[in-house]
């Protein structure tokens, strides 16, 4: 299932500073070849600037540190922004699909903390967001589960953009 992001142009993505990054997985596959077994490896990245801007990234290589590399160099490329209210939280509740994987991110009372699992975790704070309640539904396949995410996040909408896509005035 594919799914259109709204990522930020390559020239705005490039000009960031102060990206923080989370490695959240690598899977290790093996081909089995006549001299034995050929391991590649693939790196999942997270990363942000724990002010509203996240991305992820995927990187494939036969060496580790190669893998995370072309994953780190895949999440300037898909960088998102996410809309943030004054307490640290999202403006509304979302849900986001990937695969089999869903993920319902709900808005949370300053002081409750970012209660998600690892990937969830992983995107929501990358992303700045200080307080929010998940739920995954479905397979936790940690791949599935941040694309969801990224799903998810793509789909909140400030008051004011509501409010000039539907051209009315919201009180």
């Amino acid at each position: 299932m594919k799914t259109k992001f709204n990522y930020l142009d390559t020239t705005e993505a490039s000009q960031l500073d102060g990206l923080s990054e989370v490695l959240i997985q690598i899977n290790r596959s093996a081909a089995v070849v006549k001299g034995g077994r050929r391991f590649s490896f693939a790196a999942l990245t997270v990363s942000g600037n724990r002010g509203g801007i996240v991305g992820q990234g995927f990187g494939k290589a036969r060496q580790v540190p190669n893998a995370i590399e072309k994953a780190t160099k895949d999440t300037r490329k898909h960088m998102i922004r996410v809309p943030l209210t004054e307490g640290g939280t999202i403006p509304h509740e979302v849900n986001g699909r990937y695969c089999g994987s869903m993920v319902r991110l709900i808005p949370a009372a300053p002081g409750t903390g970012v209660i998600a699992g690892s990937s969830v975790r992983a995107v929501c704070e990358m992303a700045g967001v200080k307080n929010i309640l998940s739920k995954a539904y479905g397979s936790t396949n940690p791949v599935n589960l941040v694309k969801a995410t990224f799903h998810a996040l793509t789909q909140l909408r400030t008051k004011e953009q509501d409010a000039a896509l539907r051209g009315v005035d919201l009180a």
